[in-house]
């Protein structure tokens, strides 16, 4: 099964995490600090919620198609790739409190999608984040045009 994800940067995380609870009448796959997720069955999404400063607005921080294998993974990237687009392959990466292989491009609008799998979990958030997560994402990689697409990490 393939799902879209949608990653938001929330100011308030236990608030959106009430009210995406409710909005899909389900409760998080995955709690850690500074992060949650929700594997929600229909419509098929993953929904993960990162935590941003306090008070700022919800922004959108990534988008991702998760697959079932890392095969899969490769597939999206030689396509992807045949049809002209720059991409960054991340093999082994922990992100999301995940260990993960993925494959990145950016839209027109320079906004990052992910194709990737799951392969494990993780107890750590990411390589450079810190255990609660502010303004820094392991999930944004640097963009393929050479251009920084990822925050700095921050130190807790």
């Amino acid at each position: 099964m393939s799902r879209v994800q949608l990653a938001l940067r929330v100011g308030d995380l236990e608030g959106s995490i009430g009210f995406y609870s409710k909005l899909f009448d389900t409760q998080p796959a995955k709690r850690r600090p500074g992060y949650a997720n929700f594997a929600i069955a229909e419509p098929a999404l993953k929904l993960v919620l990162l935590e941003g400063e306090p008070g700022q607005a919800t922004v959108m921080d990534h988008l991702g198609v998760e697959v079932e294998s890392t095969e899969q993974v490769d597939a999206a990237a030689e396509r992807l790739t045949g049809d002209g687009m720059k991409t960054l392959q991340e093999n082994g990466t922990t992100c999301c409190y995940a260990v993960q292989d993925k494959v990145w491009v950016h839209g027109p609008g320079r906004e990052p999608w992910e194709v990737y799998t799951v392969k494990d979990d993780s107890a750590s958030f990411g390589q450079n984040s810190p255990a609660v997560v502010a303004a820094a994402a392991c999930c944004t990689p640097v963009a393929a045009t050479g251009e920084e697409a990822r925050p700095a990490a921050r130190d807790a």
